[in-house]
């Protein structure tokens, strides 16, 4: 039986003097930022007696992880601890210097899902941006990847849709854990911060969250099961359609639908393409919130049928041509909400070759080349920023 693992702040207090002693620091985190325990992040932070808990960061879904997706959030004063909050996801997105006075470190803690437009990894990049601009150190307790550590998928973000659903130069799937991640954008930024990763023990990179000993918690609202986790990477696309992505459902990104769907037939023309370890049904469904909230929505369930085979991103865009040649007219792209904003499928897939060519005749298997050869290319540079084996 293969040990439980052991997280970045379990093994926090053995870092403490090195890093921490006599120090102001902030700590970015929420409710997935947990000990062994069961003991919030928040919680053992403020009790290291050798340095001080100064302020709390909030990222997208808040710093107690009661906000939806898209809401953002104020500055506020933490109930619980009293410490000022300061949002990264509302009027700033990047810590300003009134933000980072007096703080000698930001320890950073969170359960990320190794996927570029999960806003969580952009809030990383920001603050490392900003801790190297003022001088602050960057403490990363790492965590295990969910999908596990083998496989990246999807091509890479052209640099003029940088946003907060990709802020730097990665595939969809990174294949590496957030603290990876962090050394990775270390060594690539133009002025480096002084960056840490406390790393964590018995993680391989074949083991996936369930396989870890770990308890799951919900890393925002509309990720609950990894399930979820595992369409997430490629069903997120259909954000930047007018199709619900099973938002307001307890299947959210599993469940893809709208009223004018036809779901079956759609099922019927995928399954016939046998796509490797995925299998698509017809499931109606009423969302309680989002895009088509209280309307009969004619569903497609994506179940996935062999872990190692499936592909996400591939699979999703193959889904959106299909939806398009079954609904010329019914399918759109989600406009833009302002004059100087892009259409959101483009930052969601990197370009605008998706919404401009995916119609025509060939773009479909010439946009996935593509992809796999930025994925290629992404593989030759991350093994130099593995922490496991």
């Amino acid at each position: 039986m293969e040990q439980k693992v052991t997280v970045g702040v379990d093994r926090l207090p053995e870092f403490e003097e090195q890093l921490l002693k006599g120090k102001r620091f902030g700590l970015l985190t929420n409710p997935t930022g947990i000990d062994s325990g069961y003991r919030s992040t928040i919680d053992v932070c403020a009790s290291i007696r050798s340095a001080k808990l100064s302020a709390l960061f909030a990222c997208e879904h808040g710093i107690r992880g009661d906000r939806q997706a898209g809401v953002k959030i104020p500055d506020e004063i933490d109930e619980l601890t009293g410490l000022p909050v300061y949002s990264l996801y509302g009027e700033h997105t990047k810590p300003t210097a009134d933000m980072l006075r007096g703080l000698d470190a930001i320890v950073f803690d969170i359960q990320d899902l190794g996927v570029r437009f999960y806003t969580y990894l952009s809030t990383l990049v920001y603050v490392m941006e900003a801790c190297a601009e003022h001088g602050v150190e960057v403490i990363v307790l790492d965590r295990p990847n969910p999908l596990g550590g083998l496989t990246s998928e999807g091509g890479y973000i052209e640099e003029r849709f940088f946003s907060m659903v990709g802020a730097w130069k990665m595939p969809f799937r990174t294949g590496l854990t957030i603290g990876e991640f962090a050394r990775l954008v270390r060594d690539q930024m133009a002025a480096p911060c002084q960056l840490h990763v406390i790393s964590m023990l018995n993680w391989t990179r074949n083991r996936e969250y369930p396989d870890t000993g770990l308890a799951w918690l919900l890393p925002s609202p509309n990720m609950p099961t990894m399930d979820t986790v595992r369409v997430y990477a490629g069903n997120c696309l259909f954000e930047g359609t007018n199709l619900s992505e099973g938002r307001g459902t307890t299947k959210p990104f599993e469940l893809i639908g709208a009223p004018w769907l036809d779901a079956r037939g759609v099922c019927n023309s995928l399954n016939e393409l046998s796509l490797p370890g995925v299998r698509f049904h017809p499931l109606p469904f009423t969302p309680v919130l989002s895009k088509h909230k209280g309307e009969l929505c004619h569903g497609i369930m994506t179940f996935v049928t062999d872990k190692s085979a499936y592909r996400a991103v591939s699979t999703s865009l193959r889904l959106i041509h299909a939806i398009m040649k079954a609904h010329p007219k019914e399918f759109e792209w989600v406009r833009p909400g302002g004059e100087d904003s892009h259409y959101f499928i483009d930052v969601l897939s990197g370009s605008d070759r998706v919404r401009l060519t995916l119609h025509e005749e060939g773009a479909l298997e010439s946009i996935l080349a593509d992809w796999e050869r930025d994925q290629l290319h992404w593989e030759s540079i991350r093994t130099a920023y593995h922490l496991y084996d």
